[in-house]
C-alpha cells in the first residue's frame, strides 16, 4: 500500500466519522416528516373533512412537487455548496411541517403537501452528490450504505415517535396531530440549523484534515470526476423507447406502488384491529420495517454471490404479491402479518433490483437510463396513495387497492424474466467502462447530464 493511499484512507475515515452521522440523522428526519401523515388519516377526516380520496391525493402530491424541483435543487447545491443548500432544504421543510399544524381545509392540505415536496426536493440526491464531491468511487459504497441506514431506521422509529406525539391530544386545547406537526417540524428546523454549523462544503475547508490529507482526497476525487465527465449524453426520447429501460421502469414502478401503499395506509389498516392507542398503532407499524431490514441484510449474503439475480427477484416479487393478496383475507391481525410479508418482498426486491439495473444496461446508456428509471418509477409514490383512497371511497374497502398491488407485482415478475442479468452481455467491446451512479431503495440517484 502506497503512502498516498494510506493518507487517502485516513482522510476518508475522518469524513465518515465527522459528516456521515449528521447526514444519517438528516435523512432519518426527512423520512419521518415525509410519511408522518400516514398516521393521522382518521384525525384529518374527523377534524377537517378529508375523505380517503382527498387523503390519498394529498399524500401523493408530495411526489409531484418533489419530482418537479429535484433537478433545479441539485443544480443550486452545486452553486451554493452543501452547507448552505442542504441546511436551507431542511429548515424549509421543517417550516412547512409546522405550517401543516394549521391545516383547516382540504385545499390547504393539498397545497402544503405539494409545498413539502418542493421544500424537500433535492435533499437525497443532493446528499449523494455531496458524497461524490468528498469521496472517490472506491469509498462511496461504504458511505452510501451508512447513509441509507438512516432511511431503514426511519421505517422503524417513525411509528413509535409519531404515535407517542399523537398521545398529546387535548394538551393546551390542541389536537394531537397538530402537536405532532409542530414538534416534528421544530425538531427538523433545529437539526437544519445545527447542520449549518457542522457541515463542510469543500475538502479544502475541512480544518480537521491535514494539508496532506486534503491533497490526497482532492486528487482522488478529481480523478473520478474526470472519468465521469467523459460519459456520453443520450436523449431522453431514445431512452424512453429503449426496451431494457422500459422493463426496468415498469418493474420499479410496481415496487414503489407497494412500498408507498404500505407507508401511507398501514396505520389505517392497523387501526381496524380496534382498541389500540396511537402509540400502540405506531409500534405495530414498525413491524414490517424491522422484518424487512432483517430480511434484506440476510438475503444479501446469498444473492451477492449469485451470477444471476433474476430468480431471486422473481421470488421476492411473488412474496410481495402473495402478501398483498392475503391482506384482503382474514382478521386485521392476519392482515398485519400479510402486509409484513408484502413489505419484506417489496424491500428485498428493491435491494436486488438496483444491482441488476446497473449491470443490465449497455454502458453507453447506463447513467441516464438509471436516472430515467428512478424519475418515472417514483411516480408510484403519487399513484399508489391516490388509488387506494379513491377505491376506498368508492367501494368502502382497501381490498381493491390491494388487488391492484398484487397484479402489479405479478406483472413485474414477467418483466424481471426479460431484464438482462449481466453487464457482460451488453457491454460493447469498444466502449470503456463508465462508472454509473449508485441509486438507492429511496428511488433517487445521482443525476447525470441528459440532453
Amino acid at each position: 500500500m502506497s503512502v498516498v493511499s494510506e493518507v487517502e484512507q485516513r482522510a476518508v475515515g475522518k469524513f465518515l466519522r465527522r459528516m456521515m452521522p449528521l447526514l444519517v440523522l438528516m435523512l432519518l428526519v426527512n423520512n419521518l416528516d415525509r410519511t408522518n401523515v400516514g398516521f393521522i388519516q382518521d384525525e384529518l377526516k374527523a377534524d377537517i373533512g378529508v375523505s380517503a380520496t382527498a387523503y390519498g391525493l394529498g399524500a401523493g402530491l408530495f411526489f409531484i412537487g418533489y419530482a418537479l424541483f429535484e433537478v433545479p435543487s441539485n443544480m443550486l447545491l452545486e452553486r451554493f455548496g452543501a452547507r448552505v443548500w442542504l441546511t436551507r432544504i431542511m429548515i424549509t421543510w421543517g417550516l412547512v411541517i409546522v405550517a401543516m399544524s394549521f391545516i383547516h381545509s382540504v385545499p390547504v392540505f393539498y397545497a402544503l403537501r405539494f409545498l413539502l415536496g418542493v421544500a424537500e426536493a433535492g435533499f437525497f440526491p443532493g446528499a449523494m452528490l455531496y458524497m461524490t464531491q468528498w469521496l472517490p468511487d472506491a469509498s462511496r459504497g461504504r458511505a452510501t450504505a451508512i447513509f441509507l441506514g438512516g432511511s431503514a431506521a426511519a421505517g422503524i422509529v417513525t411509528g413509535p415517535i409519531t404515535g407517542a406525539l399523537l398521545e398529546l391530544h387535548g394538551l393546551g386545547g390542541f389536537a394531537g396531530w397538530r402537536w405532532m406537526f409542530v414538534l416534528e417540524g421544530t425538531f427538523s428546523i433545529a437539526v437544519g440549523i445545527a447542520a449549518g454549523f457542522f457541515l463542510v462544503s469543500r475538502i479544502e475547508d475541512a480544518r480537521w484534515l491535514s494539508t496532506e490529507e486534503q491533497q490526497a482526497l482532492r486528487s482522488a476525487v478529481t480523478e473520478d470526476e474526470q472519468v465521469r465527465s467523459r460519459a456520453p449524453k443520450v436523449s431522453r426520447l431514445r431512452l424512453m423507447i429503449h426496451p431494457q429501460v422500459a422493463l426496468l421502469t415498469g418493474a420499479f414502478f410496481a415496487m414503489t406502488l407497494t412500498g408507498y401503499a404500505i407507508t401511507f395506509w398501514l396505520p389505517s389498516l392497523i387501526e381496524e384491529i380496534g382498541g389500540l392507542s396511537s402509540f400502540q398503532v405506531g409500534l405495530l407499524s414498525a413491524i414490517p420495517a424491522v422484518c424487512s431490514m432483517i430480511a434484506m441484510y440476510s438475503m444479501s449474503h446469498f444473492t451477492d454471490r449469485a451470477e444471476d439475480r433474476r430468480p431471486y427477484l422473481a421470488i421476492t416479487l411473488v412474496l410481495s404479491a402473495i402478501g398483498t393478496y392475503l391482506a384482503t383475507l382474514g382478521s386485521p391481525w392476519f392482515g398485519l402479518v400479510a402486509i409484513t410479508l408484502a413489505g419484506v418482498g417489496s424491500k428485498c426486491a428493491a435491494t436486488l433490483f438496483w444491482p441488476m439495473a446497473q449491470a443490465g444496461l449497455d454502458l453507453r446508456i447506463a447513467a441516464p437510463g438509471l436516472a430515467l428509471v428512478n424519475s418515472i418509477g417514483n411516480l408510484g409514490g403519487f399513484v399508489s396513495p391516490f388509488l387506494f383512497g379513491y377505491l376506498k371511497d368508492t367501494t368502502g374497502s382497501t381490498n381493491g387497492g390491494l388487488y391492484t398491488l398484487t397484479a402489479a407485482s405479478l406483472l413485474a415478475v414477467i418483466a424481471a424474466r426479460y431484464i438482462r442479468g449481466a453487464r457482460a452481455a451488453t457491454q460493447p467491446t469498444d466502449t470503456a467502462p463508465t462508472p454509473t451512479p449508485a441509486p438507492s431503495p429511496d428511488g433517487d440517484a445521482q443525476r447525470p447530464v441528459v440532453s
